[in-house]
């Protein structure tokens, strides 16, 4: 890795990750041209169309998504779906996090809305019947991610920045992070989990995140050719993919940004703990080790230590099963001290210094943990 990974990457992250959320207003209501859901050829296709928020997720744009795949998806005109992104410079940076945070103050129900009905959606682009396709052309973190990666089809760029940074605001990898992120190869995804660690363009596809790679001069070209297709089977779609992800040759001799660091990162992630991992990092003391392990030590210790525990268990459980655990997840984080500390430092003050509670990973408990991950019930997520 470059020089230039340094320990205050984590607020770059977080500045990149939040920067949609910072000029929102406390509204639930969504002017219907925040996303586009239009029939076009053989596809319906979802424009994302905050460009000036990098089309970050409200709970007004989900409440149009989702009915709408379901529609698309019984409708015997409809071949495929495409997701996209407006703008150029970001598919979608994440969710309504801020607005959250002040909901939770004036004891509004979004918070238990927003987060169950973003969490059902990720469940229907996983079982969509229909081959659903994301261009994740720009940023693509947090809620972005729930709505790209659960699909079949996953179309990189050069211009694509992955990243799942929630560990540095008190939260964790949500939107079915349990379920794709151990699923990587080797311990990956508990590295990008753990530290926000950020992948760019082909790096994407390399990790397996993105299923093909494409320059983004020809995402509209591609788009059109998609939309052509005369009633199209899964197999006709992704041969048009497999074409233009072949006359790609941006960065195509270049190896995987972490390919020289595989060994260490499923060395040193592999273990049990999150004392351990630090442990490991640390016993390891390469470069890379120590960048690791200057941005673990900036995270929230309790989402850390939830962080781990989710993929563990996610690692052998469906999709449902982890929206489901992650939805218990995501209740209890609202009630806590960390996530309103982390919008605090990142959102309201931007002192980039948040007071964690508790401040070290030994004062975190089984017995905390074990309340995180209790079922809620009547109130749990259920499909």
């Amino acid at each position: 890795l470059p020089n230039s990974f340094k320990s205050s990457l984590l607020s770059r992250i977080l500045t990149s990750f939040f920067l949609s959320k910072t000029q929102l207003q406390m509204s639930k209501h969504t002017d219907a041209a925040d996303v586009l859901l239009e029939r076009r050829g053989c596809a319906g296709v979802i424009t994302l169309n905050r460009p000036k928020l990098l089309n970050a997720l409200s709970l007004g744009m989900i409440r149009q998504i989702y009915p709408q795949l379901k529609k698309w998806e019984q409708d015997p005109e409809t071949f495929l779906i495409i997701i996209k992104g407006a703008g150029g410079k970001a598919f979608c940076a994440g969710g309504d996090i801020k607005v959250i945070s002040e909901a939770i103050k004036t004891k509004e129900k979004l918070t238990q809305d927003f987060f169950r009905e973003e969490y059902m959606m990720n469940s229907a682009i996983g079982s969509c019947q229909k081959p659903y396709v994301a261009l994740i052309d720009g940023i693509t973190m947090g809620g972005g991610v729930g709505v790209s990666v659960h699909g079949k089809f996953r179309v990189a760029t050069e211009k694509s920045l992955f990243a799942m940074p929630e560990t540095g605001i008190g939260l964790f990898p949500d939107v079915g992070g349990g379920y794709f992120l151990p699923r990587l190869q080797g311990k990956l995804g508990y590295l990008l989990a753990l530290t926000g660690f950020r992948l760019k363009g082909r790096d994407v596809y390399r990790a397996g995140i993105a299923t093909h790679f494409v320059d983004s001069t020809k995402l509209s070209m591609l788009e059109e050719d998609l939309i052509a297709l005369k009633s199209p089977s899964e197999e006709n779609i992704a041969g048009i993919l497999e074409t233009y992800h072949a006359e790609s040759k941006i960065d195509i001799d270049k190896p995987f940004i972490l390919e020289e660091h595989m060994d260490k990162i499923n060395r040193c992630f592999s273990a049990n703990t999150v004392e351990q991992i630090i442990e490991n990092l640390r016993q390891d003391g390469s470069p890379f080790a120590l960048e690791q392990l200057k941005v673990i030590n900036k995270m929230s210790p309790t989402s850390l230590k939830i962080t781990l525990r989710q993929l563990k268990e996610g690692s052998s459980k469906t999709l449902q099963e982890v929206l489901t655990m992650e939805y218990r997840l995501s209740q209890a984080c609202m009630e806590g001290h960390d996530f309103h500390e982390g919008v605090r430092a990142v959102l309201i003050d931007k002192d980039q210094n948040p007071k964690w509670k508790p401040a070290n990973l030994a004062e975190v408990t089984d017995e905390d943990l074990n309340r995180y991950f209790k079922s809620l019930g009547s109130n749990d997520l259920k499909f």
